[in-house]
This record gives structure tokens, C-alpha cells and sequence, in this order.
């Protein structure tokens, strides 16, 4: 972990970093002095370090994992946060019609998108895409009074999509907690944002142009007071007889997502729903995704793959 001290004067910036989920976090913020910052900065660690262990596809000893070992129809006791997340993903996944789905872990592997980086396993994908079970919208069962789950079909929970999103927050609840009212934390790209600057204006976040070749912005995003995710297709791709395929998995058609977006960036109260809410809109498309973010009054930004930009009402940047 490292901490990089900008300024010196107060309220003085400062920035911390650490490893997270395979990827870093980061948590840049304005405080006066008196903060013990090497506690603020173990806190933040820890805070995402148990995310991973309830969260983590990566990790065989992760309370995901224990779940996804259980037999089916067996209950499994699970940690408040884990519960709630998914709690969340499958209210996410009902209100989108099932195009936000955390039970695509055994297509996730087959295809050698998820942790172990294997290749495509062809046998496995023409199995995985015949099963019924991808069919079935009733494939695991929560007891909020226990906290307990259960899978009803033999398919393996992948929280990818949404465990990120949680760990911002978690970074967002430490930050609070500590006292700090002004801050931008975040995860691989996951932000979220509380109070303004030292100079008074939002917080400033890059809008990336999703592109295969280069790293470029389309604009900046200003945050306050919420939080920003995006899911495109041109980052963490896997090559299949030849040709190159996304990351998400479409659960309807139960293989990697093929259709006209390149990119959705959805800002949201709480990264954790910024987060699966850019993975339900992009799988359904611009013309479904775009009608349901208006439904919602989701704050979202599609970009098609020829480079088409079209915003919902209220979302909110800055060239």
C-alpha cells in the first residue's frame, strides 16, 4: 500500500492506494489536520480485503465459493454483506428482465472470461448453452430472517459485476465513518464521490471512449454526492475460433454479449448500482437499455459501436 501526500496545507489533499480484486483502489480526499491517516489508510485496506473474501470468484476460500460448493437445495449461512448483494443482484436481474443475471459463473469459466485465465473450453460452452437451467428465472433462494441461500439448479453465483460496485461503497462508508466529508474513491474505474473540492467544484472523473486500440476521453464527468460505473466491450476480451468476443455474458443467449453498444456508463446513487446497472443496460442493447433507463429514471450514457453517443434525460457531463 502506499500513501502519496500531495499538499500540506490545510485542508490538505490527500491520496491513498492499494491492491483490490485484481485490480487497485484508490481514495483521493481534502481533510484537515488531526486525521491519523495511517489508520484511515489500514481501514480502507481491510475494508476491501473483506470484500474479497465474502465476494471473490478468485478465491477458493471466499463465502461465494462456499455457496457455489453446497449441494443444491442445501442452505448456506452467509456474511450481512455478501446476503445483501445478492439480495441486490437478483432484484437488479428481476426488474431487468433477466439481463442482469449472477448466475452465469459456469458460462463465465467455459468461455475463460472469469479467474484462472483458461482458454475456451468448446465442449463446455456447447453444453452450458443447451441447459435449461439459463431458462429457469428461479434459480436461488434467499431467507432474509437467516441470512441464508440456496441454489435450486446447479449453476455457480459470479458476482463480478456488482462486488466491485459494493467495494467502492464499503471504501465510501469507511471514508465517512473516519470523518471526512469530501472524497472520490474508487475501484478500476468504479467512482464515488462525496462533498466538493477544496475549491469548491464537483469531482472531475474522465469519460472513457471505448476504444480497443487506445486509452482516450470522450469527456469528464463531475461528481457529487454519487457514483459512476461503466461496462463496454473493449476491455478484458478472449479470442474464439478467430474471432474476439466481449467479457459479459448475454444470459438470454447464454454466450458473450454481441450487439451495438460499445459502452454504458450509468451514474447512480451508490457504485454498487451503478455498477450492475451498466451491465443490465448494456447487455440489453441501446433501444431496450435506453428505454429502460427512462422508465427507471436511471441516469445513463450509451455509446454504439459505430461511435453513436446518446444520453438519458438528467445525465450530467462536462466537456
Amino acid at each position: 500500500m502506499s500513501i502519496d501526500r500531495l499538499a500540506s496545507a490545510a485542508p490538505a489533499r490527500r491520496a491513498f492506494n492499494g491492491p483490490a480484486m485484481g485490480a487497485r483502489w484508490s481514495a483521493v480526499y481534502y481533510a484537515a489536520g488531526g486525521l491519523d491517516e495511517a489508520a484511515l489508510a489500514r481501514r480502507l485496506q481491510d475494508a476491501v480485503d473483506a470484500v474479497e473474501r465474502e465476494m471473490s470468484p478468485w478465491r477458493s476460500d471466499s463465502d461465494v465459493e462456499r455457496l457455489n460448493r453446497a449441494p443444491v437445495g442445501a442452505w448456506t449461512s452467509l456474511p450481512e454483506n455478501l446476503f445483501r448483494v445478492i439480495e441486490a443482484a437478483l432484484e437488479i436481474g428481476e426488474i431487468s428482465g433477466g439481463a442482469f443475471d449472477v448466475g452465469v459463473g459456469d458460462l463465465v469459466a467455459a468461455w475463460g472470461l472469469g479467474a484462472g485465465s483458461r482458454s475456451p473450453d468448446p465442449g463446455a460452452i456447447a453444453a452450458l448453452s443447451d441447459r435449461a437451467v439459463f431458462r429457469s428465472p428461479k434459480r436461488l433462494q434467499l431467507d432474509p430472517r437467516s441470512l441464508s441461500a440456496r441454489r435450486l439448479a446447479p449453476h455457480r453465483v459470479d458476482l463480478s459485476a456488482i462486488a466491485k460496485g459494493f467495494g467502492v461503497d464499503e471504501l465510501a462508508r469507511v471514508m465517512k465513518e473516519s470523518g471526512v466529508a469530501s472524497f472520490l474513491v474508487g475501484i478500476d474505474g468504479e467512482m464515488r464521490a462525496a462533498g466538493l473540492k477544496s475549491d469548491g467544484r464537483p469531482w472531475a472523473v474522465g469519460h472513457e471512449r471505448p476504444d480497443r486500440e487506445a486509452r482516450s476521453l470522450m469527456g469528464v464527468l463531475e461528481l457529487r454526492d454519487c457514483a459512476v460505473a461503466t461496462s463496454g466491450n473493449y476491455r478484458h476480451l478472449v479470442t474464439v475460433a478467430g474471432r474476439t468476443v466481449s467479457h459479459t455474458i448475454d444470459p438470454h443467449r447464454a454466450a458473450p454479449l454481441d450487439n451495438d453498444l460499445a459502452s454504458v456508463t450509468v451514474i447512480a446513487p451508490t457504485a454498487m448500482a451503478a455498477d450492475a446497472w451498466a451491465t443490465a443496460l448494456m447487455v440489453l442493447g441501446r433501444v431496450r437499455g435506453a428505454a429502460l433507463a427512462r422508465a427507471l429514471g436511471l441516469r445513463a450514457v450509451f455509446v454504439t459501436n459505430d461511435g453513436e453517443v446518446a444520453a438519458s434525460e438528467g445525465f450530467e457531463r462536462a466537456a
